[in-house]
């Protein structure tokens, strides 16, 4: 293979980020520039040895920069990067070559091997790291991407030279000249769809635009290959048994759920206890194994269920898939327990979507149920910045002891009639009978919250970016404030 320059822009997103690093496992030089850079993906091209420029230039692309003096051979065009970009805006006037970051991921890395990509509305990044886990304990020794840091392999993905290859398949769009969901573009052999929901406001009018992508992704897989469904999800059921001709599913089926009595893979006996989530894993109404895993949590049940479906279409040993789920360490920013401070357990995740709220929520209470929940939020998503959920807050905030809200993240790109109303959530919980806050940014976050946290309390913070380093000026502030 000819090794090329590949220059990133909008290398900081997650997948993005992963991408670089995997060009670069291939010998390729690669560079990226973006907006802003923050920690996990920034920790990680710096560790990576990635050569980065914060924000946009022309000068960036110019030969001068280049290997050899030469432009760079492609131009990955991340899709949060658009028209009136300074690079893009050179790179069409110069005929450089752009692709979009699902083309490169297709052509460099899947086409050829076995693709099994793991969709949904939630659950995509966990699921995706632990199954290429059961896959790496399992003797697969997969490729894998994922959108986060998966704690087992310190990395946000691997490259081998396996014939298996694991990818997060987002529904998100691919790129300004692209406008459909990038998961469309992963050649997949195995699917796991967990559960879909309406999510991405920004992209798609409502229910019926996503539950159509969804259909587009199960009608790829080859008749040979397998969908692992989650029958808990009323909708993933619908796309799957109602099809829309021409649309249909054309391979085998294999359906999990902790809730639907049709469910082929199921769970019982689940037991949260304070390290461990035990649980029986039933196949056909038959025991199949009991398994355990450190994620809390019953969509973390549903997780782990997915993937010894998909382990076992897969030949993978049962008792390599429970060696697998019982020793993963989860992904970073997926309630990642950041520090404790003074008896608090801070912890971070990722959370923007009032679903993922409520079920993040849940678990931490099952996981510490004797145990005082502070929940932090920051709407930041276009998701969790527009109204469309609006009523969905107070009862996905409902687990939480206390609740604090910020601003809505560059609100100013919203018209105001648009835009979640802070006060009325706020003024909802409240009516609820819970400690409920608004307050203006980080700092003024911590030093409101820090003088009333006592010890045994867990505070979660909940944001899909870097909230002005909340987390450590939590953990800093709870250890100056004196303690009775």
């Amino acid at each position: 293979m000819r090794k090329k320059h590949f220059h990133l822009i909008g290398v900081c997103g997650t997948a993005m980020g992963s991408l670089a690093g995997m060009l670069k496992a291939q010998g390729h030089r690669v560079t990226g520039s973006d907006k802003a850079f923050y920690p996990p993906m920034s920790d990680e091209l710096k560790r990576l040895g990635i050569e980065t420029f914060e924000g946009f230039d022309a000068l960036h692309l110019k030969p001068q920069n280049g290997a050899n003096g030469a432009a760079p051979d492609v131009v990955v065009v991340g899709n949060a990067t658009s028209r009136g970009n300074a690079e893009i805006e050179y790179a069409l006037n110069n005929k450089l070559r752009c692709a979009s970051m699902p083309e490169i991921i297709r052509e460099n890395f899947i086409r050829g091997k076995h693709s099994t990509v793991v969709a949904g509305t939630h659950g995509k990044t966990t699921t995706t790291s632990l199954m290429a886990w059961v896959m790496q304990v399992g003797g697969l020794e997969p490729s894998f991407l994922v959108g986060g840091v998966a704690e087992n392999f310190g990395a946000s993905f691997k490259v081998t030279d396996s014939n298996y290859f694991v990818i997060e398949g987002d529904e998100y769009d691919t790129a300004y000249f692209d406008k459909g969901p990038k998961f469309l573009h992963y050649l997949p052999d195995l699917v796991i769809l967990n559960n879909v929901e309406y999510d991405h406001a920004d992209i798609y009018p409502n229910l019926d635009a996503v539950r159509r992508v969804f259909r587009l992704l199960v009608n790829l897989i080859p008749s040979n290959g397998r969908l692992v469904a989650g029958w808990d999800s009323p909708v993933t059921r619908e796309i799957v048994t109602r099809p829309v001709a021409p649309q249909g599913v054309w391979c085998e089926v294999e359906s999990f759920g902790v809730e639907h009595p049709d469910a082929k893979w199921t769970a019982r006996e689940i037991d949260f206890l304070p390290e461990v989530t035990r649980f029986k894993v039933l196949c056909e109404g038959k025991e199949y194994g009991v398994f355990q895993s450190p994620l809390a949590g019953m969509f973390n049940v549903r997780n782990c269920l997915a993937t010894v479906a998909a382990a076992d279409a897969l030949g993978i040993d049962r008792r390599l898939i429970a060696e697998a789920l019982a020793t993963f360490k989860s992904v970073k920013r997926r309630m990642q327990v950041r520090g404790v401070a003074g008896g608090v357990t801070v912890i971070d995740d990722f959370a923007h979507h009032p679903t993922a709220i409520r079920e993040t929520l849940r678990a931490l209470k099952q996981r510490y149920p004797e145990r005082r929940v502070v929940a932090v939020f920051e709407p930041r998503s276009w998701t969790t910045r527009k109204k469309v959920f609006q009523k969905d807050y107070p009862p996905a905030f409902a687990p939480a002891d206390y609740v604090v809200i910020a601003p809505i993240f560059e609100s100013f790109r919203l018209a105001s009639d648009d835009q979640l109303s802070i006060d009325e959530v706020i003024a909802d919980l409240r009516a609820a009978g819970k400690q409920a806050f608004s307050i203006e940014g980080a700092d003024a976050i911590v030093e409101h919250v820090a003088p009333d946290l006592r010890a045994g309390d867990v505070v979660v913070i909940m944001s899909n970016g870097g909230f002005g380093g909340i987390h450590q000026k939590l953990l800093d502030a709870i250890g100056a404030v004196p303690r009775a």
